[in-house]
């Protein structure tokens, strides 16, 4: 295909959009003579005809409907592309918006952010925090962190931390008074702090895995929280035990406040990840953010 073909089919795509010469022509800012013209070339080079035209309307043949449903997505990716080469000629500046839970936005958001608002002072970020998984588009959300098997199949995922791993934890005086677990199955005859991800689910129930046997285990407890942040108070404060990632606990198996069982049913797993939607334009502002956040081990 020759390049000014190329330009024809914008040409098309409006007329197809518009419904008519004239309107196309005012979209493109040209004549609606020039506006012919260019469609029958375009019509003479394809070898088909691409719109039906009658003196009040004009419609696309079924091989103009087939080119149409194939043109409107690469043509909205150029744009998209152009528009995202020209925002990187400009001074990063404006809102990002992200959502991940509390902890993450302290650990990981909070480095990166502070010292990418110290370098670039017209960047603005909001973070939102929650535990439970939020829709990016109806949140209105440029990103959310998230591990990576919480990811959908429609957004893309860049990794920002380690592997991760889950911790089943309480204190030494629980233990002594209580007994370790030995096998996720033990759990039954424990006090288990448990996590509620949203008001309209379920308490999470406890996932372990071992030499390719997995076992998924319903527990319950004194307390049902929605904040790994409570579960660990609860457990530090001698209620139970808490399920929760190892990194949130990890401080307090060291300082010997918290002691760990089961530590062999809890492999590690793929960690944390910045994931955003393919579809959404990204601004210079956001490709800087991920570039901070990457994990590079």
């Amino acid at each position: 295909m020759k390049c000014e073909d190329l330009s024809d089919l914008s040409v098309f795509l409006a007329i197809a959009e518009e419904g008519a010469f004239t309107k196309a022509a005012v979209r493109l800012g040209g004549s609606q003579s020039a506006v012919s013209h260019t469609i029958r070339r375009l019509e003479e080079s394809l070898g088909f005809r691409l719109l039906n035209r009658s003196t009040r309307s004009v419609s696309c043949t079924d091989m103009g409907e087939k080119l149409l449903t194939s043109l409107r997505p690469g043509l909205k990716q150029i744009v998209s592309r152009i528009e995202e080469l020209k925002s990187l000629t400009d001074t990063p500046s404006g809102l990002i918006r992200i959502t991940t839970s509390k902890d993450v936005a302290k650990r990981t958001l909070w480095p990166a952010i502070k010292a990418l608002i110290g370098d670039y002072p017209e960047i603005q970020v909001e973070i939102s925090t929650n535990s439970r998984v939020v829709d990016l588009a109806e949140g209105r959300f440029d990103g959310a962190i998230r591990l990576a098997e919480a990811v959908g199949p429609d957004l893309i995922a860049v990794p920002v931390g380690p592997p991760q791993m889950m911790a089943a934890v309480g204190t030494p005086a629980y233990f002594a008074a209580r007994g370790e677990p030995m096998h996720p199955t033990d759990l039954a005859e424990h006090d288990c702090i448990t996590m509620r991800f949203g008001p309209d689910t379920a308490p999470y129930d406890w996932e372990f895995e071992k030499d390719g046997q997995e076992i998924v285990k319903k527990v319950s407890g004194p307390f049902i929280f929605n904040d790994g942040d409570l579960c660990v108070a609860a457990a530090r404060e001698g209620y139970g035990i808490a399920y929760v990632l190892y990194s949130e606990v990890e401080a307090d198996i060291n300082a010997g406040l918290l002691r760990r069982v089961l530590s062999d049913w809890c492999p590690p797993f793929e960690g944390y990840t910045l994931c955003y939607s393919s579809r959404r334009q990204m601004t210079s502002a956001m490709r800087l953010l991920i570039d901070r956040l990457r994990y590079r081990p």
